[in-house]
């Protein structure tokens, strides 16, 4: 489905909120529901909902609401989970490791080839069934099977140098867990950078809310 406007980034922020909603009610065997309802379980407004399916021309019926499989699809399409995007790994120390034994990538849409890390002890292991290849080898393996995403779990003090080389070899999104705030913006590449601890003192803060 073609979108109606220029979608802001709060409401693409939301889209894999809907989508897990989505496909847990599939899963309990839900076939439609309304808006309201749908509201009600993602602590969302229903005219809140609407407004972000309408950026995308909308999906339900007035009066019958939301078609749950129909729904699924047209999300899953506009996510792109369907493209066979396909996703390295550098960097395979403790979280690195972490999130190729725990992570499925492919749930969200993409294909991890294999992890890349510079500690020769580490190369030829496999771990979650992702094999780690020395990083010595990482930009000749890029250029030759041209992933469109690359995960990032090293040290921060490599993170901006490391990823404008992987945009140089065609990388077209990262995934940063280094803790280093990347901005790439310019060079037309989206960055994801993920800081756990942000979410925790959003928590901590909350909680002292709580208590006042």
């Amino acid at each position: 489905m073609e979108r109606k406007q220029e979608v802001s980034k709060a409401v693409v922020q939301r889209l894999p909120r809907y989508y897990r909603n989505i496909c847990e009610l599939k899963a309990e065997g839900v076939q439609r529901i309304s808006s309201r309802a749908l509201a009600e379980r993602m602590g969302l407004t229903a005219s809140q909902i609407r407004q972000d399916f309408n950026c995308f021309g909308g999906f339900g019926q007035q009066g019958y609401g939301y078609n749950v499989d129909k729904l699924q699809e047209e999300l899953g399409a506009i996510l792109g989970l369907s493209a066979g995007r396909t996703a390295v790994l550098i960097g395979a120390g403790n979280l690195g490791r972490a999130l190729l034994n725990n992570f499925d990538f492919s749930a969200s849409g993409f294909k991890l080839l294999c992890a890349f890390d510079a500690n020769e002890e580490l190369v030829g292991k496999k771990f979650g069934g992702h094999e780690v290849r020395s990083s010595s080898t990482l930009f000749e393996f890029v250029d030759r099977r041209k992933p469109d995403v690359a995960v990032l779990t090293i040290p921060r003090t490599h993170a901006p140098d490391l990823a404008h080389e992987l945009v140089d070899h065609g990388i077209r999104g990262l995934w940063n867990f280094t803790g280093e705030d990347l901005h790439l913006e310019g060079l037309g590449v989206p960055v994801e950078n993920v800081h756990l601890s942000d979410s925790l003192m959003t928590l901590c803060h909350l909680v002292g809310m709580e208590e006042a």
